[in-house]
């Protein structure tokens, strides 16, 4: 039997249903199980009874009953269910994951997420940051919890709290809009004009493909800061861009709706999203810089270097990161 937990809700996971939060985050409860901790009120939102259709909040603290351990266990041959096992950490996922580390203190700590690894789990993704997150517990008596998320091709700083007090501040700093986020990416063409805001609403459908997210005026408002940094002729550009709301898919959503999507991005960008010749098909999006104010009140700022791919198409299109100088610099938070 597993221990009474308290998770805390992350930016990313804000406006989902709990019974889909909870399916995410223990895939082995059944649809039964889960009706049944709600009715007895074992699962908690902040201290308040919930029921399985309750949207979620970023800073909002779940409360996890104790879980039978059965329901790691694999499901029996043929049964069809949902059952998996939790996987120990090898030396080489512990090595991992803490070869990602950029900053660490006594409350936080700020990875370099790669890209291709999930921030969390989901159907086809048994391998993920939050399942690795045992790996930098060190002597902590908890898990560290995750704060925020990015995409699975998206690289970059990725924010931990090291215990549910600091984790629960620094969703909340998320939640505010007090933190500032400087993203790098590779454009396939060059924006016009080459600096500016882009303000398009956007909303979530459901396509044959599964979801997606498209401009929308009755959708939610959505608003980043764009500057071109160094351009490659009209082929491609390196540009920032600094968002002002946090909307799912919003840097991939803008980009492509300027004509000028992230390179790699086939999912909003289609064919065009792709350069001839040898600059990588991944995915070029990249959290560059995060400021945030710790949970000691004083902020931090931290900045994770590009990843493989993009330091090579960097260096093939004669890009220099030496050679950034933040645009939005005066314009501050």
């Amino acid at each position: 039997m597993s221990r009474v937990q308290h998770l805390v809700v992350t930016e990313g996971e804000a406006d989902q249903r709990l019974d889909r939060w909870f399916r995410a985050h223990f895939p082995g409860v059944s649809h039964g199980q889960l009706e049944k901790l709600l009715r007895k009120g074992d699962i908690r939102v902040d201290k308040k009874r919930s029921k399985a259709g309750d949207r979620l909040e970023a800073g909002q603290t779940v409360r996890v009953p104790p879980l039978p351990d059965d329901i790691y266990k694999p499901a029996p041959a043929g049964a069809g269910g949902r059952e998996k096992t939790v996987a120990r950490l090898t030396e080489a996922d512990i090595a991992e994951i803490r070869g990602m580390i950029l900053h660490m203190d006594d409350e936080v700590i700020i990875l370099n997420k790669p890209a291709g690894l999930p921030t969390q789990g989901g159907s086809g993704q048994p391998r993920h940051i939050d399942g690795l997150l045992e790996g930098v517990r060190f002597d902590y008596p908890e898990k560290p919890r995750l704060v925020h998320r990015l995409d699975k091709d998206t690289s970059g700083v990725l924010v931990i709290g090291r215990t549910r007090q600091a984790a629960k501040h620094l969703a909340e700093a998320f939640k505010k809009r007090t933190t500032r986020k400087i993203y790098w990416a590779l454009l396939a063409g060059v924006p016009k004009p080459r600096e500016g805001t882009i303000s398009y609403n956007l909303t979530k459908i459901v396509t044959a493909n599964g979801e997606k997210v498209v401009v929308d005026r009755e959708g939610q408002k959505a608003i980043t800061d764009f500057s071109v940094i160094e351009m490659a002729a009209q082929k491609a550009c390196w540009v920032a861009f600094k968002p002002l709301t946090g909307r799912t898919h919003q840097l991939r959503v803008h980009a492509a709706a300027l004509g000028t999507p992230i390179v790699g991005d086939g999912k909003y960008g289609g064919t065009e999203a792709f350069l001839d010749g040898v600059i990588s098909k991944k995915m070029h999006l990249h959290a560059r810089e995060i400021t945030i104010t710790h949970p000691s009140g004083r902020e931090i700022t931290v900045t994770a270097p590009l990843d493989r791919h993009m330091a090579e198409s960097w260096k093939l299109l004669g890009f220099h990161e030496n050679d950034y100088e933040d645009p939005f610099a005066e314009v501050g938070f």
